[in-house]
């Protein structure tokens, strides 16, 4: 490789690594300087034909939609070929990356209803269930091949889990507002029924398709020379997503902070994390799973797609917007603990870039 390829590959890698310190910036200027990305959060971009009205694809929606084209578009078609090698693991995993955050937040429901302030209870339960319905991050992949672990697999949970979302993330919203109470709950309901299927359809789904066909139009070979540039816009379109919904509840928080409402959302928000990625190392003992799999399993069911989940709570759920909260305490929080694992699973005679 060339000094200067294997150079821009080391900066790369080494800014992936320090993707959550982006991720800490990004909220302290939404906190901080709000005025600009509440203005982009509200532009408008196009409008798409539908009935019974058009849908609006604001900004966040189109960068959302960008972001995804990237990672399909980062699709070999050797990893797609290798997609059904492990089909017992991958659906053991799509069954517990759906399974297990319901299973969480069921747990949780009575202690939390224990809380002194109800209205905190149901936006923490608003905010857990957009959690629990998202699919698996597409930045699960790079942290896969860091730790040297099965990119088929971990792109096979990213992919699958994707494409069934138009339906999984219904469903599980539905079994959360059986949870929440009054308003909160016909919210979370109408979240579900209404708009949120086509909303994954068109602005997850349809990207992501859309950017492996172009990768297998363009070619590997000039898809392959492109990899370094998408890494590099994928990181910076989503820094600025985060700083766009970011915007709308944290200035508040700094303005009127309420300690206990952030402790209880720390302290949720870590527990679900961690466990979540705990289950992946669990499901991979029970299945034998060798450790590159294992490995995929980790990263895969504890880190989810919180770009989308944040768009589409702002776009559902503007008039609750300390229910964006827990996400964007478990974005942060998902980054650290993945970097964390990584350090741990990474092997020193690794390489740090593939």
């Amino acid at each position: 490789m060339e000094p200067a390829k294997q150079a821009m590959h080391i900066w790369i890698a080494q800014l992936q690594h320090k993707f959550v310190w982006i991720v800490v910036g990004a909220y302290l200027l939404a906190g901080f300087f709000p005025s600009l990305g509440n203005a982009m959060r509200h532009w408008e971009v196009a409008h798409i034909p539908h009935r019974p009205s058009p849908m609006v694809m604001t900004l966040p929606a189109c960068l959302l939609s960008l972001l995804l084209f990237n990672a399909g578009l980062g699709v070999k078609s050797a990893e797609l070929r290798n997609l059904c090698r492990y089909p017992w693991l991958l659906l053991a995993g799509l069954g517990v990356n759906l399974g297990y955050p319901i299973l969480f937040i069921t747990l949780i429901d009575f202690p939390l209803h224990l809380w002194h302030d109800a209205d905190e209870v149901q936006n923490i339960l608003l905010g857990m269930g957009v959690i629990a319905a998202m699919p698996i991050a597409g930045s699960s992949t790079a942290w896969v091949q860091n730790a040297g672990g099965n990119l088929a697999l971990g792109l096979g949970l990213v992919l699958g889990s994707t494409l069934l979302s138009p339906w999984t993330t219904p469903f599980v919203l539905n079994i959360v507002s059986s949870l929440a109470d009054g308003d909160y709950a016909t919210h979370l309901r109408d979240l579900a029924a209404y708009g949120t299927t086509d909303f994954l359809i068109g602005f997850v789904v349809a990207p992501v398709t859309l950017g492996m066909l172009t990768r297998l139009i363009l070619g590997e070979s000039l898809a392959h020379v492109c990899k370094p540039l998408l890494l590099v816009a994928n990181l910076a379109i989503l820094a600025l997503l985060l700083y766009c919904n970011a915007s709308l509840t944290l200035p508040d928080v700094i303005k009127d902070p309420d300690p206990d409402f952030l402790l209880a959302i720390l302290m949720l928000g870590t527990s679900m994390c961690l466990l979540a990625f705990a289950t992946g190392g669990l499901i991979a003992r029970i299945c034998r799973a060798e450790r590159a799999q294992a490995t995929s399993l980790i990263f895969g069911l504890g880190m989810n797609n919180n770009g989308t989940g944040l768009v589409m709570a702002t776009m559902g759920l503007a008039h609750y917007p300390r229910a964006l909260l827990p996400l964007i305490f478990y974005n942060l929080i998902q980054h650290l603990v993945a970097g964390w694992i990584d350090h741990w699973r990474n092997q020193p005679e690794l390489p740090l870039t593939s």
